[in-house]
């Protein structure tokens, strides 16, 4: 952990960012969740993807908690590498814990262009069922031509 907090600073792209999964976070889920939550809390945008990562990769199945989707249903960012991230986030939840994470699709809970791309992701998704994905198009959000 303390050479990948020494690394993570200096990660300025999403390939490097999406690659780094040390396998010993499997082992020590109590402690990694101490850090996803600086890494939300970052101004650098790989650490906030990186975070939103590690939740979505450690934390949607046996250890899977309705707190962490609210955690990264309230990040705001204006960067793109972000918002895909948070988007792929939702997307997957939704292929994992449909029930849980609908409301937060159904209740517009993310930014216009982040809601629309988790429901493109999860349209696009083998894993998700022919039925949730007639519905999940019904819920995209249109913006209003003035």
């Amino acid at each position: 952990m303390k050479e990948l907090e020494k690394f993570l600073p200096y990660v300025d792209n999403w390939a490097t960012c999406d690659q780094m999964s040390p396998k010993i976070f499997r082992k020590h889920k109590e402690m990694l969740l101490v850090h996803i939550r600086e890494w939300l809390n970052s101004e650098k945008t790989y650490t906030v993807r990186f975070g939103v990562g590690m939740l979505m990769e450690h934390f949607l199945d046996d250890d899977y908690d309705p707190v962490y989707p609210e955690m990264v249903a309230k990040l705001r960012s204006e960067e793109y590498y972000v918002n895909m991230m948070i988007a792929w986030y939702f997307a997957t939840a939704l292929a994992k814990q449909y029930e849980s994470i609908l409301p937060f699709i159904e209740d517009k809970r993310l930014d216009d262009w982040t809601h629309n791309k988790a429901i493109q992701k999860s349209v696009e998704s083998s894993r998700i069922a022919d039925e949730h994905k007639k519905y999940l198009k019904t819920l995209k959000v249109t913006r209003k031509i003035k």
